[in-house]
């Protein structure tokens, strides 16, 4: 999800003046109002604090995560969180190649649109994962870590998605095999595919869903371990259940319910202008709700789980015009959301338009921390 865009820094001049929109209206249920993809140093001239435009937390990728910028997020007294990549890392087929998704044919699956993901029970890279998110747990006093790119081979994040059916290596169908008692015949890759897709489909997508969900009880189970006091969360698709003809389980094998018993906080990404909505930022909204309604989430201070959206304000496929900037967060921070995360910093900082609409929308809810 994080991108690198080269830019030019715009030299900021940022007031807070009112803007005619209910936007700006005190949304108190707000606890979080954070900028991913990166530390807005940039904002810290002439004497000013993060706190002036509202942030009160940050998101950076785990690998950018170091003891100065741990120091520099208290001093500004914001949250720093880590974005943590789970089954993307395609270096590591360079010297694993087994850990390639195997498609129906048998043969390992080209990556759509580029997007290069990891067979999820290969045990190796399994463990590589799970030691690298001890570590920054281990070695940095962050505030939580955000799951990302935890869904199976597939290219999701547009507004034409690409979503092969994977994985059919050796390992997946001997592991599904067992772990459900299914028996299949000795017969061409082809051939045990279609019955995995066709008569054993249900059994096939609650098994892959299981897979996933597992990666997530045991990131819980380290960072209970490890730094109890640090929040779980995961940035996940927003598509509800029906969208798709149900690809959320079908394909990205993301089963919400079953992954929220061992997280803090679910961050969907509506990211309306890319994903083929940017003139409807109302659907931002509508797939937060669907989320409340099927996480059972009304958006109470009490509540165990949160949902804090990811929302775009960056321009990534369609522009997002500063016209827009209001009724994104607006959309985006309604209840059930107790916090509101925007994307992405990389492609915001030579926007002064965007950044001033957005800190006017920021310091208008409740106080920075």
């Amino acid at each position: 999800m994080l991108l690198t865009i080269p830019v030019c820094i715009a030299v900021l001049s940022l007031t807070h003046g009112p803007i005619a929109n209910a936007a700006q209206q005190a949304q108190p249920w707000i606890e979080v109002r954070a900028v991913y993809g990166g530390f807005p140093a940039e904002l810290l001239r002439d004497g000013k604090r993060l706190a002036d435009f509202g942030i009160n937390a940050v998101f950076v990728g785990s690998d950018g995560i170091t003891a100065e910028l741990v120091a520099k997020a208290r001093q500004q007294n914001v949250r720093l969180f880590a974005e943590f990549n789970t089954l993307h890392v395609p270096s590591y087929l360079k010297e694993h190649p087994d850990a390639a998704p195997v498609g129906t044919d048998g043969k390992i699956c080209p990556p759509p649109h580029d997007w290069q993901g990891v067979c999820p029970t290969h045990p190796a890279y399994r463990r590589f994962r799970m030691d690298q998110f001890q570590r920054v747990l281990r070695e940095h006093a962050i505030d939580g870590i955000w799951l990302d790119y935890h869904h199976s081979h597939a290219s999701w994040e547009r507004d034409e998605p690409a979503m092969p059916d994977t994985c059919f290596c050796d390992r997946c169908i001997e592991q599904f095999s067992r772990e459900t008692a299914t028996a299949l015949p000795q017969a061409s890759r082809a051939e045990v595919a279609a019955l995995l897709l066709g008569k054993h489909r249900g059994t096939w997508v609650q098994w892959r869903c299981g897979v996933l969900t597992d990666w997530v009880r045991q990131f819980r189970e380290i960072r209970d371990q490890t730094r109890p006091g640090a929040l779980l969360g995961t940035f996940h698709c927003p598509w509800n259940e029906t969208d798709y003809q149900g690809a959320l389980r079908e394909k990205l094998a993301i089963d919400l319910k079953a992954q929220a018993a061992h997280l803090d906080v679910l961050s969907p990404m509506p990211y309306h202008a890319r994903f083929g909505h940017h003139a409807d930022p109302a659907w931002i909204g509508r797939q937060v709700a669907w989320l409340g309604q099927h996480a059972g989430i009304k958006g109470d201070a009490n509540e165990r789980l949160k949902i804090w959206p990811i929302v775009q304000l960056a321009d990534w496929g369609q522009q997002v015009p500063p016209e827009q900037v209001e009724a994104v967060l607006r959309h985006g921070s309604a209840r059930p959301a107790r916090g509101i995360i925007v994307f992405h910093w990389g492609g915001l900082r030579s926007q002064p338009e965007k950044l001033k609409r957005m800190t006017d929308c920021f310091v208008a809810m409740p106080p920075a921390r």
